[in-house]
């Protein structure tokens, strides 16, 4: 039996980051007329992602997506492409109308934790030195995407194997910096 696919960014290997690396551009999948934004920053927290919303390439079970700060983001070649995929989501995901590629995800709502960061997906790069991913949010959500149950534990003992830990939340991290934003705007904790 061969190993569990997961996303073909991190089905080889997980790739570290180059020390120092800055940032790059990030294309759509069009074959002409792309869609291109400039990231001014490394990535953060970038992780193997289950859910039923982000963008993921053919046949990928999860998509791999981090986050860099919202002001080093910038649209910089036919912008008049994106669209918001659904407007009610709490991520904004600005899609491109010709390949559907989601170019970056932004959340408008100020008192959200994770206001001022935006979503990415370093895979639209091809400039070497991006953080690879570091752990698995919700993993059980791709059954919700039509993967079997049965093969959850093939999936997890995968992610494992890649030094993904898998989670069915973010990670415990990212989990205490939402709680602590909560606790702070409710008063229980100093600003």
């Amino acid at each position: 039996m061969g190993k569990v696919a997961i996303h073909p960014a991190v089905d080889h290997g997980v790739q570290q980051g180059t020390p120092g690396f800055s940032g790059g551009r990030l294309r759509c999948r069009c074959s002409s007329n792309q869609v291109e934004i400039q990231v001014d920053s490394q990535v953060a927290h970038n992780h193997a992602c289950g859910c039923t919303k982000c963008w993921k390439p053919q046949n990928a079970v999860f998509s791999v997506v981090g986050v860099v700060p919202r002001d080093k983001v910038h649209v910089t070649a036919h912008g008049d492409k994106l669209s918001i995929v659904d407007s009610s989501a709490t991520i904004q995901r600005h899609a491109c109308t010709g390949c559907g590629v989601h170019m970056f995800g932004r959340i408008e709502n100020t008192a959200h934790p994770f206001h001022g960061l935006d979503f990415i997906h370093t895979e639209l790069s091809a400039d070497a030195g991006w953080d690879g991913p570091v752990f698995a949010a919700f993993v059980s959500s791709v059954i919700e995407s039509g993967t079997q149950p049965s093969e959850m534990a093939g999936i997890r003992a995968r992610l494992s194997e890649l030094n993904l830990p898998p989670y069915d939340c973010l990670s415990p991290a990212l989990m205490d910096a939402i709680s602590t934003h909560v606790a702070k705007s409710k008063g229980l904790l100093a600003a």
